[in-house]
């Protein structure tokens, strides 16, 4: 293992409460229907190929993502299309959606179900990265950024190196500490073909130190690969965040407004490495993957391998069924997370977590007047001013704001955490980087 790292700038430490992190991964039974979103990733949402009536595999596309920035969707179950309709997503807002009536558990003939390791790799790199694209695949640390377009570098752009992000910083996720513990073979096959497709002649896994197992067991298997390195990490949030990551392990900067491709290098998350796997090694399109079930109350709280479209509903019910002192459901993590607005919303690839939280730590305190105590400066990763950009989104001035980079804002929520005076600093900072985007695209048209 490489000498510990971390970025330089900020963060704050929340409690772990990685409750979960000795539960093995449990699969979960399909429920009788699902609603799999056709906008589940960054980019223009796919176009359905399916209609009312037909009858679906597991594996089956329903969805072409035809735009440069799109995905793929593929039935998660098998059974018959029950309608295209809207469905909520995580914020609340109702995208289009295939719903499916489960009938049984039918796969596509082409997909291998084994569990039979597959370490030789003869895909050619620039059919792996259009066959990534025929999967489906996209970022599964929670940015759901479609993964070909990672992979199709422009002409003047140098890489040479592949950045893994197993640290799983945000409390209470243990989805990606549990598949490096149970699938650390598959994921450095997985690690080895993006290295392929890439072309580059290094590949670093970052797992943080709050995982000593997940260090130990990554590294004795990373052994075989001579291009594959694992680091430990200083347990310290926000360090899965790119940028942080890139800093922490390469000691690289990517400027304001730029990408990891500017500083000569790519990002992927432990999850992805493991469906490029499924995709390049058995045929298998990103159809499920594994979310932290969890909250203190929670009875059968654990991590489960869920099929894409699945309820929330229906995955708490495994974990126990809901307590009855649960104020708000989160989708992902406590620091980055949205609450949902209702039980119908469904897992999609970038669902990481689904976290219960008590009226207690639900409660939002009473906000009071800022005392100036630079806090939120000293926590920022990025060097901006929360206190600033709060009160500018407050008086609408969008100019000053953009002057102050509200743009360059990773939304990691450190700020709002440590705040004393309990300030809405992130909800106002988000306010302005929309507004910020429609001013210049305003300016632009």
């Amino acid at each position: 293992m490489g000498v510990v790292k971390t970025f330089p700038m900020g963060g704050v430490h929340p409690p772990e409460n990685k409750l979960t992190a000795d539960s093995a991964i449990q699969v979960l039974d399909p429920p009788s229907e699902v609603a799999i979103l056709l906008g589940q990733h960054i980019g223009a949402p796919a176009e359905p190929l399916v209609q009312k009536g037909d009858t679906v595999k597991v594996g089956t596309l329903i969805g072409e993502g035809k735009a440069f920035i799109s995905a793929n969707v593929h039935s998660s179950v098998s059974g018959t299309v029950k309608r295209i309709d809207q469905a909520l997503d995580a914020a609340g807002f109702r995208k289009p959606a295939v719903i499916i009536s489960v009938e049984g558990d039918e796969w596509e003939e082409h997909i291998d179900r084994s569990s039979t390791l597959v370490t030789e790799i003869t895909t050619p790199p620039e059919d792996i990265v259009r066959r990534i694209k025929t999967a489906g695949i996209v970022g599964m640390g929670g940015a759901a950024f479609p993964t070909n377009v990672k992979y199709m570098v422009p002409e003047g752009k140098h890489i040479d190196t592949l950045l893994i992000n197993g640290v799983e910083c945000e409390p209470f996720l243990t989805a990606d500490h549990r598949l490096m513990l149970e699938h650390p073979q598959e994921i450095l096959v997985g690690i080895e073909i993006l290295r392929r497709a890439l072309q580059v002649d290094r590949a670093v896994v970052g797992i943080e130190l709050n995982k000593p197992d997940a260090i130990e067991e990554m590294t004795r298997h990373a052994e075989q690969f001579s291009n594959i390195e694992v680091y430990g990490l200083k347990v310290q949030y926000p360090q899965g965040a790119e940028k942080q990551l890139i800093k922490a392990i390469l000691d690289r900067e990517v400027p304001g407004g730029k990408l990891p491709l500017d500083v000569g290098c790519v990002v992927n998350n432990i999850g992805t490495a493991l469906a490029a796997y499924h995709q390049i090694q058995k045929n298998r399109p990103l159809i499920d993957r594994v979310v932290t079930v969890t909250g203190t109350s929670l009875p059968n709280r654990g991590n489960f391998l869920v099929r894409i479209g699945t309820p929330f509903s229906h995955t708490i019910e495994a974990a126990g069924g809901m307590p009855q002192d649960v104020a708000k459901v989160i989708a992902g993590g406590p620091m980055m997370g949205k609450a949902v607005p209702d039980l119908s919303v469904t897992v999609t690839k970038g669902t990481s977590g689904i976290l219960l939280l008590d009226k207690k730590a639900a409660q939002r305190h009473e906000t009071v007047a800022c005392i100036r105590c630079s806090k939120c400066v000293t926590v920022c990763p990025i060097g901006l001013e929360p206190y600033l950009l709060e009160k500018l989104a407050r008086v609408e001035y969008w100019e000053q704001a953009d002057e102050h980079d509200v743009l360059d804002c990773i939304e990691c929520g450190s700020c709002s955490y440590i705040c004393p005076s309990n300030r809405p600093l992130l909800d106002y900072i988000k306010v302005g980087k929309v507004k910020v985007h429609e001013m210049r695209r305003a300016s632009a048209s």
